[in-house]
């Protein structure tokens, strides 16, 4: 194939900024073509979520066997995914694959808006940390999954890779200084990140972990395509729309196909 297939498991944000439609996003930035198995659906816009509708799993399978009989995958990842049983679906039918996994532990909004129930914390790192091929939680994230507040990226890298992730990406859109760290099992990379003072960074997380997998869908090792991550996902920021709505604006990864008027 000379295109991508890339697939995003994971909820939509009706405010188009985050989610599935920040995935679908990226993935065509980078010149793949994206599927998607929503899992849920939000009422969501830049000020924050006002409803969360989980999808039943037998429908979310429904979608996963639909794109992956036909048209096939070479890369995917997993978003928000809110709730054990969504999570035992998904890893279920993920057990019967090989290709390239990044799992975005998604787990609290921007808006504070809480996207991962805490009864699902476990069953996310017990069924799709394994897994996966590298997770991509930000700073909070890796503090709360491993409760080692205040530690070090290299530190939260080392204790997830232990909780049986066999590679760990910590972001960095929080926290100083400003570098993905990045633990492959064996070696600590950091990668550095050029933060943009633009009030425009909503979805920049998903933008960040959907470049990642496409990069991996494109044959990057997993460094090349951590770094190329990090890359788009600032200039994204930079870009980002600060007039769209009342909060945190949407990031623009397609700044670059936008027609001048």
């Amino acid at each position: 194939m000379t295109v991508g297939r890339c697939l995003t498991v994971a909820t939509s944000d009706s405010g188009g900024g985050a989610g599935i439609q920040a995935d679908l996003k990226a993935f065509a930035a980078a010149g793949c073509h994206g599927m998607s198995a929503i899992v849920a659906l939000t009422a969501q816009s830049t000020v924050g979520v006002r409803a969360i509708h989980e999808l039943p799993p037998d429908f979310i399978l429904a979608q996963l066997d639909a794109v992956a009989e036909d048209i096939g995958v070479d890369a995917a990842k997993t978003g928000m995914l809110f709730s054990a049983p969504i999570i035992d679906c998904v890893a279920g039918w993920l057990e019967g694959t090989d290709f390239p996994l990044v799992v975005d532990p998604v787990m609290v909004a921007s808006s504070g808006a809480v996207l991962l129930r805490e009864d699902a914390v476990a069953t996310l790192v017990e069924r799709l940390f394994p897994r996966a091929t590298v997770i991509t939680p930000n700073l909070p994230e890796a503090e709360a999954l491993t409760g080692l507040r205040g530690a070090g990226r290299r530190e939260l890298a080392e204790r997830l890779h232990e909780m049986g992730a066999p590679a760990v990406l910590v972001t960095g859109g929080h926290g100083d200084p400003a570098v993905d760290h990045l633990f492959d099992g064996r070696e600590h990379h950091e990668i550095p990140v050029v933060r943009h003072p633009v009030p425009a960074s909503h979805g920049a997380g998903c933008t960040h972990s959907a470049t990642l997998c496409a990069r991996l869908a494109l044959g990057d090792d997993l460094l090349g395509a951590a770094r190329e991550a990090a890359r788009v996902a600032a200039d994204a920021v930079a870009h980002g729309l600060v007039e769209i709505g009342h909060g945190d604006g949407p990031v623009h990864v397609l700044h670059g196909a936008a027609h001048e008027r």
